[in-house]
């Protein structure tokens, strides 16, 4: 089955729907560095699949380059990556690049969802000053997509908050638009923590399907688990403030939470194991953070002494420092700015989570590498794809359900 990635970030989404056996036709995405984390994972692929995937532990190791390990790649396959924004503009550009990729074959799903910035309530305080946010208007452009390629299904994920944005009116607006051209839609309220993600993230999923196909309900059952933090944490080696490097070894062997989620394979490293640096007035506040934590409190910005304090507003974003809990609380893009939101829970390793932890808690598998423009300066470019990624983990549930409804099962 085949399907287009659309707003395809660094491609969490796509990596459960291709784990379950759908064939990606083309990934649209406007960060032109998350187009270069979704080629690199092409490559992953397909050289696993041709067993030479040697040659990309080689790359993961920086024993060649990217543009070496590329060369390895049918060009066709890396031209799949398509580097427009999608808007009335470049739309007309993308089908085109579609169209030839895809020539004869059809699509049967489409999936994405367009930046969440706009709906969230966490950025609307920073995003009131605006009149007219125009990537409201994005599922519009989305609909093109449907209209011109008219897939049985489609997949659009989002916050929560997209269903009070405007109080309301806007998501009934969406629905309304969906329903207008040609799909009845199931509504669906998330929790990645209920499909196995060590991650309370609530996400908003409207699964589309053509009105020829049988409407019987989608629903998930709660994945019950006993994982947590530690189970995502504890094998990968200590680490102090600035410290990391593109690859290391592994402090212990797997465990089974590791192992079932394929989270980490047969290989004896992992990359992108690396902390930023902080301050020493930082990471006197990482401390009380971590030790109110230990005490079953969350440090508040009033809490924070007056001589230490980074800000003066303490009424708003009230938990600025906050220290990973057992069940952690969802990634956002901010943590590409600083780590204050994510910070380590030992107070031996003092600092903020790494590359590595944070794609642990996203749930992407160690062997996933994220690329920046420039090929040696990845961690912001990293750190900002992660926050916006879906976790592939419940991606690849939600595929396996959608896989079922187009076999007709």
């Amino acid at each position: 089955m085949n399907y287009i990635d659309l707003f395809a970030g660094a491609g969490g989404l796509s990596e459960g729907f291709k784990k379950v056996g759908f064939n990606p036709i083309a990934h649209v995405e406007a960060d032109k560095a998350a187009c270069y984390t979704l080629k690199t994972r092409l490559a992953y692929h397909y050289l696993n699949e041709n067993n030479q995937i040697d040659i990309y532990n080689q790359y993961l190791k920086g024993d060649i380059t990217r543009a070496e390990l590329y060369s390895f790649i049918p060009q066709m396959l890396l031209n799949s990556v398509i580097n427009e924004s999608i808007g009335a503009e470049t739309n007309e550009s993308i089908f085109k690049k579609i169209d030839c990729i895809k020539e004869n074959l059809k699509i049967d799903l489409i999936v994405g969802g367009p930046p969440c910035q706009a709906y969230s309530t966490m950025g609307r305080g920073a995003l009131k000053h605006k009149k007219k946010d125009v990537r409201k208007q994005l599922y519009i452009e989305y609909g093109k997509f449907l209209l011109r390629y008219k897939p049985n299904m489609f997949v659009f994920e989002n916050v929560p908050g997209l269903k009070t944005s405007d109080n309301g009116r806007h998501y009934k607006t969406i629905k309304e638009y969906f329903k207008l051209i040609g799909y009845r839609i199931d509504e669906l309220l998330l929790n990645s923590w209920d499909f196995g993600v060590i991650q309370d993230r609530k996400r908003l999923i409207l699964i589309g399907r053509k009105d020829s196909l049988d409407f019987s309900p989608i629903e998930f059952g709660n994945l019950h688990h006993k994982w947590d933090r530690d189970d995502i944490f504890d094998d990968l080696p200590s680490l102090q403030a600035g410290q990391g490097s593109r690859w290391c070894s592994y402090k212990t062997s797997t465990n089974e939470y590791l192992k079932n989620t394929s989270i980490r394979d047969a290989t004896d490293f992992t990359t992108l194991h690396i902390s930023r640096p902080h301050n020493e007035r930082d990471l006197n506040i990482y401390k009380l953070a971590i030790a109110k934590l230990q005490n079953g409190v969350r440090l508040k910005n009033s809490d924070i002494p007056l001589e230490e304090r980074t800000q003066n507003n303490i009424d708003d974003f009230l938990d600025r420092f906050k220290v990973v809990g057992k069940k952690p609380h969802t990634m956002i893009a901010h943590i590409a700015k600083d780590g204050h939101h994510f910070i380590h829970p030992n107070m031996e390793q003092l600092r903020s989570i790494s590359i590595r932890e944070a794609a642990r808690i996203q749930s992407f598998p160690d062997n996933f590498y994220f690329e920046g423009i420039k090929e040696f300066q990845n961690r912001s470019a990293a750190f900002r794809q992660i926050g916006n990624a879906v976790p592939p983990l419940m991606a690849e549930i939600i595929a396996n359900k959608i896989k079922k409804v187009l076999d007709g099962d």
